[in-house]
Parts: C-alpha cells; sequence; structure tokens
C-alpha cells in the first residue's frame, strides 16, 4: 500500500546551529521535503563597517567558535591584499600550520562526536563511552592535541590573538616546535588508530550518490587549502577568487534565514568532498591509501562520504605539518612583522575552511577603515545542494520505515557538517510601505 505520513525534526542533533526538516508523504508521493534555516541573521558585514584596518580580524572570528581560525586568516590576507602588504615566505608557511591544527580540531570533533554514534547505532557519543571506551578515549586525546596545537600558535583554541595584519604577535620558540613535533607524531598515531575503527564501521555510510558540481580551491601540485584559484568540476579552466561573487550567485529562499548559493546547476557542494574530487591526486600517499581502503573512488558522488573524507583529510594535514615544523627547525631564524600603512584599498582572498571555500571581501578608505564588506560561508554555499539531496533521496527510500527514513535524513544532514550559525550572518530586508 502506498505510504502516507508526516516527518517534522526541529533543530536536527548534532550540528551547529538550527535547522529544521520538514517532510510530508501522501500516497506514496512526495508533496514537501525541505531543509528550513531557522537560526537568526547576525550582520557581520554591518559589525565591521567603520572598524579599523587592524581591528577586522578580531571581529569577523567570531561568526564561528570552530572556525575562528579560518574566519581570521582570511580577513587578514584580504586587508593585506587592500593594503599592498606582502609578507614574507615564513609568515605564510607559520599560517599554514596554524591553518592546519583548526582542521584537525574540526573534522575530529565532527567524525568523533557528531557522526560516530550514528556509525555505532547509538543515540549520541555518551553511551560510546561504554561501548567503545577505548576509541573514544582516543578521539578526546586527538582532540586535546588539535586544541593545544591552536593554543601555542593562535594564542587560545578559539578566536585567535597572535594572528594579525602582517605578521603575529608571538611565535613559538624552538622548544615549542620541538614539542610540537612530538605532539603531531602522537596525533599520526591516533588518527591512524581511529581510522582503523572507522574503517571496521565504514559499511554503516549509506550508499547515495547524486551528481553535483563541486567547487574548491585548487594549486598546480598541491592538496591545497590556503592558495589557489576557484576551481569547479564543471569547468576546465580556474576562476580567479576576485571573482567569487560571479561563483556565489547568493539568493533568498522562503525557506531559510541564510543565503543559498548556485552557479552552472542549481546547487554546488564545497567541503572535504569538493577538496577531494578537484584535488585527490595530490594527496599525501597515506592519505591517499587510507581512502582507497575506505573505498573512496577517485570521483565520489555520495555526499555521506564527506566525513570519511575528513578523515583522510586528518592524516594528510598531519604530514603537511609535520613538515612545515621541520623547516622552522632547520631554519630557527625570527619572523619578521610587515610595517603596514593605512591607504585606500579593496582586498579579496579565500581559504578553504574545514567545511569548504570561504570568501571575504573589504573596501577600505584612505584611513583603513573599513567601508564595506561582503563574506560568504561555506554552510550559506552547501544549503542548496543539501536541499536537492534530500529531493533525490527521499523516493529511494520510500520503502524503509518511518524511523529509518528519518534517521537516514540526519545521518545527510550531518555528513555536511554544517555550522548552520555562521551561514545566516546577513539577510537583505526590504520594508515596503503598505
Amino acid at each position: 500500500m502506498p505510504k502516507s505520513f508526516q516527518i517534522q525534526i526541529p533543530h536536527i542533533t548534532r550540528v551547529e546551529g538550527h535547522g529544521n526538516l520538514v517532510v510530508r508523504v501522501t500516497d506514496g508521493h512526495v508533496e514537501k521535503a525541505e531543509w528550513q534555516v531557522v537560526e537568526a541573521p547576525r550582520f557581520f558585514e554591518a559589525f565591521v563597517q567603520g572598524r579599523r584596518w587592524d581591528e577586522i580580524q578580531a571581529v569577523v572570528s567570531r561568526i564561528c567558535g570552530i572556525c575562528s581560525i579560518s574566519h581570521s586568516l582570511v580577513s587578514i590576507q584580504a586587508i593585506e591584499n587592500a593594503l599592498h602588504v606582502q609578507v614574507s615566505p615564513e609568515v605564510q608557511k607559520l599560517r599554514s600550520l596554524t591553518h592546519a591544527s583548526e582542521i584537525l580540531q574540526s573534522h575530529i570533533l565532527h567524525i568523533g562526536y557528531l557522526v560516530a554514534p550514528d556509525l555505532f547505532k547509538a543515540p549520541s557519543v555518551i553511551p560510546l563511552v561504554e561501548n567503545q571506551r577505548e576509541v573514544v578515549q582516543k578521539i578526546i586525546e586527538l582532540h586535546r592535541i588539535a586544541n593545544q596545537w591552536s593554543d601555542l600558535l593562535a594564542g587560545r583554541t578559539t578566536h585567535p590573538i597572535t594572528l594579525i595584519p602582517g605578521g603575529f604577535t608571538r611565535t613559538p620558540s624552538l622548544k615549542e616546535f620541538e614539542n610540537l613535533q612530538h605532539d603531531l607524531s602522537t596525533a599520526t598515531k591516533l588518527t591512524n588508530q581511529i581510522a582503523s575503527v572507522i574503517l571496521s564501521v565504514a559499511h554503516q555510510i549509506p550508499h547515495f550518490e547524486r551528481e553535483t558540481e563541486y567547487i574548491a580551491l585548487q594549486q598546480p601540485g598541491q592538496y591545497s587549502f590556503e592558495s589557489g584559484q576557484i576551481a569547479s568540476s564543471d569547468l576546465p579552466e580556474l576562476t580567479p577568487v576576485e571573482n567569487f561573487e560571479s561563483v556565489t550567485n547568493e539568493y533568498v529562499t522562503n525557506q531559510s534565514t541564510a543565503k543559498w548559493a548556485r552557479w552552472h546547476r542549481g546547487a554546488y557542494a564545497v567541503g572535504a568532498l569538493a577538496r577531494y574530487n578537484l584535488n585527490h591526486k595530490f594527496l599525501r600517499p597515506a592519505a591517499a591509501q587510507l581512502a582507497h581502503q575506505l573505498g573512496i573512488k577517485s570521483k565520489c558522488i555520495n555526499p555521506y562520504a564527506n566525513s570519511l573524507i575528513q578523515l583522510v583529510e586528518c592524516v594528510q594535514i598531519l604530514g603537511d605539518a609535520q613538515e612545515l615544523i621541520d623547516f622552522f627547525l632547520e631554519n630557527p631564524h625570527p619572523l619578521n612583522r610587515e610595517s603596514i600603512t593605512p591607504r585606500a584599498g579593496e582586498g579579496v582572498a579565500a581559504i578553504e575552511a574545514p567545511r569548504g571555500i570561504l570568501f571575504h571581501r573589504y573596501q577600505l578608505n584612505d584611513q583603513g577603515i573599513c567601508r564595506s564588506a561582503n563574506l560568504c560561508i561555506p554552510t550559506n554555499q552547501n544549503h542548496g545542494n543539501l536541499q536537492k539531496d534530500i529531493e533525490t533521496l527521499l523516493p529511494q527510500i520510500l520503502h524503509d520505515d518511518q524511523e529509518s527514513i528519518r534517521q537516514l535524513l540526519e545521518m545527510l544532514v550531518r555528513s555536511y557538517d554544517p555550522c548552520i550559525s555562521c551561514s545566516t550572518h546577513f539577510l537583505n530586508i526590504k520594508f515596503i510601505d503598505s
């Protein structure tokens, strides 16, 4: 008999922020399937207007308590571009090392605390402490190392204080680099151990595929997180970061307090899955081997696999970080901080935050005061693609029982690792007289 049912999931659990799922099926026909973003808007573009060039990163880092380093770094780079400031390669390397700490911190939080319960058929990470105590302890230990890594380089775990235009307010000593190197050796072992456990339950990842457009930074010869131009799986050529608005094409929809994005199709995806699809040939051997063990092919169009690829990226960035630390141990000279003179200008920058490509644009007046800003958040760009996935998946699983349908839909949302609060940073309101 054809099914009729309704599913309403207010404030899906194990995601950051507030998002709802609403489904209505009548006689086997899907009448409604909506991903609703209901978080109150947060007006960060307005907050930075009137702020000096050296105050902006402290403000925009508050957009997110998880990706605050990404927001700081991309805002600093955009400000430096506006002020025609070029930092040294050593500063760029230390920024990359700092950024890597946040990627590990964010990815292991998502994999260990938010996704693992689904793979072990648990309602949350708390019951796993009893049934999978050893792996939970490893996850906590790895997360602790990532937090301490951020503390050392950024000044604290969230909302960094050492990152400024022109350089750093403080750089690690030789002994601190040596200690960090030891910690990251431990982190690599823990990551491999966690990967072995995830491999044992990876078959719990649902098999669902949908063709879409993938967007990420691309730098020749690198699995890039900080540099390059905008690549699309639908285009052979790259797009300059300065033209990001022609990529994102943000628009407003009635079911969301956050803007959505689209380019060559009705939606596109950013994040670990997009980075992998566009850059996987530049993975380190250990990361590529893990991807192979997890059954991830060179072209992966299963959104549920995003979480598995985050684990692959943990292996990748730990290898990158070890090389960067080796550089600083072999070149123990102090890092110079560039002097800056305020001037009028416009600057744009992009970075791969844990959840995908992040764009910042600022216009400064001749005193270095911000006149306008445009910030485009990764989750903002993923909302439309998640909606398309829901619309495609739901008719395929109508034969399942209602609880299984609910679980698969929640897992789909969680696979995107959404940062919903961050995405609702702006809403354009037009008042019309009655």
